[in-house]
């Protein structure tokens, strides 16, 4: 069946695929969240849900049809696309999600890929405290120097490695993808990667706890316009946000 179903003429040859994974804090989904808003993006596709958690909401702006959990937005103007998550993929259709994913990139015609997603920050050595955003290019992805992931070499990110130990179970599932605590499918992807890839893609993830990860979301999507050299004049919170986003406030008289 088919994965990719858009919903106007919209080509993604030639673009930058902004791909936020569901991981610790949903950093990621904010950031993207950002990035749709503040670019004015529009949505121009969907994807075959049945690999994720089933969900369904009002769309951004009172607009007409539903939020579904995989969507694409994009502008014919702007050479970044961005997908938007807003479900975990369900624990048995995992790799078909990411091969369908995967799948849909190489045959999109894009320029490039950029994975971005969030990590525990309880985990880290006193050398990660020095800052909240890493990088991986995983092994066998095409140059970057001279790609729209350029600026991705140039820029002060640190490599990721993982401060966890991990224990395999067998040597199949070795992987030169460090382990990343709250990462969700970040590494699965990137390990997931064929040997004919000609796509370059990298992740960037930023340490981040759950709490109102607003901020955290701002800082996300700000070193993505960085890497992609994107300019983004003023920053746009989606209206969304301003409706119970991390719950109501409570009342006040609870505390005297």
């Amino acid at each position: 069946m088919t994965f990719y179903h858009p919903t106007v003429r919209f080509s993604t040859k030639g673009k930058v695929l902004v791909v936020p994974i569901v991981s610790v804090a949903n950093v990621a989904q904010l950031a993207a969240d950002l990035l749709i808003a503040s670019l004015s993006l529009h949505r121009v596709g969907i994807f075959d849900p049945r690999s994720l958690v089933p969900v369904v909401g009002a769309r951004e702006d009172d607009l007409p049809g539903v939020t579904t959990p995989l969507e694409l937005f994009g502008r014919d103007d702007i050479d970044v696309a961005v997908i938007q998550q807003r479900s975990p993929a369900l624990k048995s259709s995992k790799q078909d999600f990411v091969d369908s994913l995967l799948e849909f990139i190489r045959t999109s015609g894009a320029s490039a890929v950029l994975v971005i997603g969030g990590v525990d920050m309880s985990n880290r050595t006193d050398t990660q405290m020095l800052t909240p955003t890493c990088q991986i290019v995983p092994p066998g992805t095409p140059d970057l120097t001279s790609g729209p992931l350029a600026a991705l070499t140039t820029l002060p990110i640190p490599v990721y490695t993982s401060p966890v130990s991990q224990f395999l179970h067998n040597d199949a599932e070795r992987t030169a993808v460090p382990f990343i605590p709250g990462g969700g499918l970040s590494r699965r992807i990137l390990s997931s990667l064929p040997d004919t890839w000609q796509i370059p893609i990298a992740c960037l993830l930023q340490y981040v706890m759950e709490g109102d990860n607003r901020a955290d979301a701002q800082l996300m999507a700000a070193v993505v316009s960085k890497v992609l050299q994107v300019e983004v004049p003023n920053w746009k919170q989606p209206s969304s946000w301003g409706h119970g986003l991390f719950g109501t406030p409570h009342d006040q008289t609870l505390y005297g």
